[in-house]
């Protein structure tokens, strides 16, 4: 064999190992597979709940609305807004003039009807006299049968005018009681121990009472408070008096108020939202509508909390928590990393073993669709898988971002 020959053979086999090394590089840059990474997260210890959410209004344990029986000019507020009072004492006064006129002429009027009455019982005494005289004359045949008759209807008649006047008498003496009364309704005085919340009439203004009690001062027990929790109808089958409650201020979310919830209203609040829709067409002048309404069924939840020293206040927004289930230290998982539902409160997991998964069956107790209580089918520290590469969506690996928008940072 020549040398060139053999030099052709070495340049042609040299031209194929490039060709083959090509391919494999390129094989391996541009149509290898991708590997698989997973997201994790380590079975951990914690403690957990399931619990449903509402929304809460203070009130105070108890609450009147303090008011009047009686109509006039409202002369004098003795008490101030935040004002502590006590059972019995005075709060306000209106004009009294009416009533004490009213009660004057209720108490002549008594006056009067006990006159008429003395007076009758002297014209009785003088009909009983004439008739015990007739009756004499009668029997000594000095008298007729008709002198005798007039003067026994005389004193029936004046008997019976008696007894009317007795009868008006007690009329007018329940209307000096009922005189008294209102006027007496015109000292305003508090029906507990508590304090003034609002004051809904001031000194001056004109008090109309015909036909409602006008509220004048609004009285509260503040040392203990009743929450009012707005809950579902779809988790007021979920929760029952005696559970644990606790809730937090929205000018205070670190701070918790913990109760026991004593009972559910039997009965709803309803609030009910109307949405409406018009469509009209481009070659008629007429239009349509149509109205929809969904109405959101609620049912209060009631507990109370101490409020010594008054830094809750009627009418502050709650946002409470009614625990269901709780576990302290339990071995939990994230929710997301639950498969397959099974029977029994079994799921599937994936758990990753030396970079490979591996589906495990496990038993879960507590679960509030964040973490869950695993009772049986791991450990501590047990990777279980949350998701992997395989799910990203194609464009979001591939697509590159175009940029920040002009004028700002993105």
């Amino acid at each position: 064999m020549t040398m060139f020959s053999r030099k052709r053979i070495i340049i042609t086999l040299s031209i194929l190992l490039a060709f083959v090394g090509a391919g494999l590089l390129v094989r391996h840059f541009f149509f290898a597979k991708a590997k698989v990474t997973y997201v994790t997260a380590s079975a951990a210890r914690m403690d957990i709940e399931e619990s449903v959410l509402a929304s809460g209004i203070l009130k105070g344990f108890k609450t009147v609305a303090v008011g009047a029986q009686v109509s006039g000019q409202l002369k004098k507020l003795h008490v101030a807004l935040g004002d502590k009072v006590k059972k019995g004492q005075l709060l306000a006064e209106i004009d009294s003039v009416t009533q004490v006129n009213a009660l004057k002429d209720s108490e002549a009027q008594v006056e009067n009807l006990r006159a008429q009455k003395r007076s009758k019982q002297a014209l009785l005494k003088e009909y009983d006299l004439a008739y015990q005289r007739q009756r004499r004359m009668m029997a000594g045949d000095a008298a007729s049968q008709a002198d005798l008759e007039s003067a026994q209807a005389s004193l029936d008649g004046t008997r019976h005018d008696i007894a009317s006047l007795d009868a008006q008498i007690k009329s007018a003496v329940i209307a000096v009681d009922t005189a008294k009364a209102n006027l007496g309704y015109t000292q305003i005085s508090a029906p507990m121990d508590g304090s003034v919340i609002s004051i809904d009439t001031d000194e001056g203004q004109t008090v109309v009472s015909t036909q409602t009690a006008t509220t004048i001062i609004t009285l509260a027990t503040l040392d203990n408070i009743t929450v009012k929790a707005k809950i579902s109808e779809a988790d007021v089958v979920r929760v029952k008096p005696g559970l644990t409650t606790y809730f937090t201020l929205l000018g205070d979310a670190d701070t918790r108020y913990y109760s026991k919830l004593r009972a559910i209203e039997p009965g709803p609040v309803s609030t009910t939202s109307t949405s409406s829709t018009s469509s009209s067409g481009s070659s008629s002048s007429s239009s349509t509508s149509t109205s929809t309404s969904s109405s959101a069924v609620y049912y209060y939840g009631l507990f109370e909390v101490p409020n010594p020293d008054n830094r809750l206040r009627v009418s502050m927004t709650a946002q409470v928590t009614i625990v269901l289930n709780e576990a302290k230290h339990a071995l939990c998982i994230p929710s997301s990393a639950l498969d397959d539902r099974q029977k029994g409160g079994r799921y599937t997991v994936r758990v990753l073993r030396n970079n490979v998964p591996e589906t495990r069956i496990i038993r879960v107790g507590i679960n509030n669709s964040v973490y869950a209580q695993v009772l049986e089918g791991l450990r501590e520290g047990d990777k279980v898988v949350v998701g992997d590469s395989t799910s990203v969506p194609e464009t979001a690996t591939t697509a590159r971002h175009p940029g920040p928008p002009p004028g700002g940072r993105h």
